[in-house]
């Protein structure tokens, strides 16, 4: 028989809440994108894996706590954690393979196309697997245009965020962009779960973990990894200007000068006279002193 299935048993609270770490996590990891297009190619596969994990955490932490509001009426839920903990490493590794594309090679055309492809791909790929986690007295069935759409809404959000995060404009350019991300991602997760109808079984309930035994390991760890990410972030001023690392530009004798590069007339003043005094004495010398 189908199952009566409620995906806000408590009301707005735990969308706003799943909205919030999907907009956290977006921010995050798109501002570390953001930075790595800025730094060396030393520091960029840091940048990079630090903004994978906290869209990929931001993401999984999202779909479980709005899974905290779904309940089927008659048929506790239950959850395997082998399952479960792989949904995370399948966000975090896809979603990394985006980015490492577009850190690489730009946010732009094909490279844009392909990472947000790929980033999308592994949004989707979370959600569904985590429901592959869910466990009760009954089965899942999906429809197919419904999955499709929610498929293609995650890959239209990662493409756009992507795209926004290789612009560089700043940070409330980014913080505009997770708040689109998250919009998108909540609401392919969303998508997701309208796509699905419950046939339960008679008989025994399906052992498992409760989602209460889930939430604290769900919490603690991807907020507090989220935490200290944004406490990477604001200690470096840079990533809150937005603006790039300018090494020193020297100067060269007969080439006109750059805006921001060294130019003789901001020279110290003894260093100048001394120069001057060396140009002088070279000019008084003759042949016949030599």
């Amino acid at each position: 028989m189908h199952g009566t299935v409620d995906g806000f048993s408590y009301g707005l609270v735990t969308p706003l809440v799943a909205y919030v770490m999907a907009c956290l996590g977006g921010a995050l990891g798109l501002r570390c994108t953001t930075r790595a297009l800025l730094v060396s190619h030393s520091w960029r596969p840091g940048w990079l894996a630090l903004g994978s994990a906290a869209i990929g955490s931001g993401i999984w932490t999202m779909h479980f706590i709005a899974m905290m509001g779904f309940t089927i009426q008659d048929a506790p839920i239950h959850y395997d954690k082998p399952m479960t903990y792989a949904s995370l490493a399948v966000a975090v590794v896809m979603v990394g393979v985006g980015i490492f594309i577009v850190g690489y090679r730009g946010a732009t055309g094909t490279a844009l196309f392909t990472g947000g492809t790929i980033t999308g791909l592994g949004i989707a790929s979370m959600h569904y697997l985590g429901m592959a986690g869910m466990s009760f007295n009954g089965t899942l069935e999906y429809n197919t245009f419904t999955v499709g759409a929610s498929v293609a809404i995650a890959m239209v959000a990662a493409t756009a965020a992507l795209w926004a995060a290789g612009q560089v404009r700043g940070f409330l350019w980014s913080v505009g962009a997770a708040l689109v991300m998250g919009l998108a991602v909540t609401g392919m997760h969303y998508t997701g779960m309208a796509a699905m109808k419950v046939h339960l079984h008679t008989g025994a309930p399906v052992p498992g973990d409760s989602p209460t035994t889930l939430l604290a390991p769900m919490l603690i760890g991807p907020l507090a990894f989220l935490c200290l990410a944004g406490v990477v972030i604001l200690f470096d001023p840079l990533m809150i200007m937005g603006g790039p690392e300018r090494a020193p530009v020297e100067h060269k004798p007969g080439v006109p000068a750059r805006p921001g590069s060294a130019h003789p007339a901001h020279t110290p003043r003894r260093l100048r006279l001394r120069t001057r005094g060396t140009a002088a004495h070279h000019e008084t010398r003759t042949p016949q002193n030599r």
